[in-house]
């Protein structure tokens, strides 16, 4: 069988109840996300790698999770250095090894080795992964943009590259490879929604979404008479801050920007579905659609999750309890849907825990290559899944990591959190009440998510040999026991 080619859309920060199929009082119309539904598999247990950015887009590349990396919270800020290491190999670097041509469009945010004017290199003066913007804002004068820029997706297995780092984050500007296609001469507009730092002139936040659309049916476009099989990473800026939803997209979902931006990221979908059905593709394609951490609290743009249920009725995390940041379910349980004429069975549907991370291991039995040794350790095949073998779980334990460095480990149907709490957010004390929330003096936490998928009873004390089991494991992963290491799964965790 010939190889097939594999395209990523990763949203940014969408959460799971963004998606009409997903969320029944979904407010937003989703058409071809729910059309892809219809063509594949719904995954209902998709997680996140980590509930933030950085370690999510890590994990996704690597089949690591970034917690056994250099980044032990948090994300990566501007100028900090690749924190994929040198050597670490990407799913990108094992398909073009198997003879794939692999491309990375849109958002970036792995951090780059950015050239200097001293030659230094940037985490000499600024402390990796700490925020201290007055610092990293004052550092833009010391970058040399005219100069390639290593340590980006170039040098992390991928043959093309094109679009931003951050979309709120200095340079605003082009990538192309690993050069600015243009140098940003001028300071970003104190009007303009971002961090401080350069910028080319006349940037515009609303080309983003539609220069990653057209640049990736350009690409497909261009696969087509080769016959060489393509893997694309298309990284969305969306629905994430800067909310710049385009005109043809602003008043569609009716409950302002935010749901506009999402119809902008369902319109990249339907951009990249139409590309595959007019090139012919469509048919040996593996076609994932998913995101990166659950949805956003306030920012300066946006009235963020939580306000917008008391503003529109609308649940960004559905009916999960948490958003982006969190071990709750909603900081890292996403939408992810997938399709691939003949191998997934129309309009299907996968209860199973699946980790975005899997993509390594899934590829390799795909194409039947032998997984590297030393890479993608905690990344599990789904391949059983995707050919409609839902009724046995690929996983035997998920990691779950907050912004703020606390775990979480998904055994069956169980989840236990070694703090006393799942936020990292501020929960609001009406939605705690609307949703029959309330506090406990528990170091840690247990969810039955069978009988509990809110989440609102903590059975900490009532299961006490479950917790120490739970905890017990998840010290062995965390010691370095990788994601195959561990027995399987106990009776009470398939117990339903």
């Amino acid at each position: 069988m010939k190889h097939p080619n594999i395209i990523y859309i990763l949203a940014d920060d969408m959460g799971f109840g963004d998606v009409r199929c997903n969320n029944e009082g979904c407010r937003i119309p989703t058409p071809n996300l729910d059309r892809l539904a219809k063509r594949g598999m719904r995954f209902t247990d998709a997680h996140s790698g980590s509930s933030v950015c950085t370690p999510s887009r890590y994990n996704i590349l690597t089949g690591r999770y970034a917690w056994r990396s250099r980044l032990k919270r948090g994300i990566v800020w501007q100028w900090d250095g690749s924190l994929i290491e040198p050597g670490r190999k990407t799913v990108a670097d094992f398909l073009r090894e198997q003879g794939y041509h692999t491309s990375c469009i849109g958002k970036w945010h792995l951090g780059w080795d950015w050239p200097t004017l001293d030659g230094r290199h940037p985490n000499e003066t600024l402390l990796f992964g700490e925020m201290n913007q007055p610092a990293r804002e004052a550092f833009c004068s010391q970058i040399d943009f005219t100069k390639p820029i290593p340590g980006g997706p170039i040098d992390r297995g991928f043959d093309y590259y094109f679009g931003v780092d951050v979309p709120n984050f200095p340079p605003y500007a082009w990538f192309e490879n690993d050069r600015l296609t243009a140098q940003p001469t001028e300071m970003k507009p104190p009007e303009m929604y971002g961090r401080l730092g350069p910028a080319v002139p006349g940037w515009s936040l609303e080309r983003m979404l539609p220069g990653f659309a057209s640049r990736s049916v350009e690409l497909i476009e261009s696969r087509v008479a080769g016959g060489q099989p393509f893997f694309l990473y298309l990284a969305l800026t969306a629905p994430h801050s800067p909310i710049c939803p385009n005109e043809q997209f602003r008043g569609k979902s009716g409950i302002g920007a935010y749901g506009d931006f999402v119809c902008e990221v369902d319109w990249v979908v339907g951009q990249i579905m139409s590309a595959l059905e007019r090139t012919g593709l469509d048919g040996n394609t593996l076609l994932i659609f998913a995101s990166d951490n659950g949805p956003e609290t306030r920012t300066p743009d946006d009235e963020g999750a939580y306000e917008r249920i008391r503003n529109t009725g609308h649940f960004s995390m559905g009916h999960l309890r948490g958003i982006k940041r969190d071990t709750w379910e909603g900081g890292h349980r996403v939408p992810m849907i997938a399709a691939w004429p003949g191998v997934i069975p129309h309009g299907s549907c996968c209860g199973q825990t699946v980790c975005l991370g899997d993509l390594f291991a899934t590829c390799a039995e795909i194409i039947g290559a032998e997984q590297p040794a030393n890479a993608a350790e905690d990344s599990v095949s789904m391949l059983p899944l995707l050919r409609g073998q839902v009724d046995r779980p690929t996983r035997r334990h998920l990691v779950h990591r907050s912004a703020n460095g606390k775990f979480a480990i998904r055994m069956g149907h169980w989840i236990f959190s070694d703090a006393p709490t799942g936020s990292d957010n501020v929960e609001p004390d009406w939605f705690k009440q609307m949703r029959g929330y309330t506090d406990h003096d528990c170091p840690g936490e247990l969810f039955d998510l069978n009988a509990d998928p809110s989440e609102r009873y903590n059975l900490y004390r009532e299961h006490p040999e479950i917790v120490k089991q739970m905890s017990a494991t998840l010290e062995r992963i965390k010691s370095g026991c990788d994601a195959n290491a561990v027995d399987d799964l106990p009776e009470w965790a398939l117990s339903e």
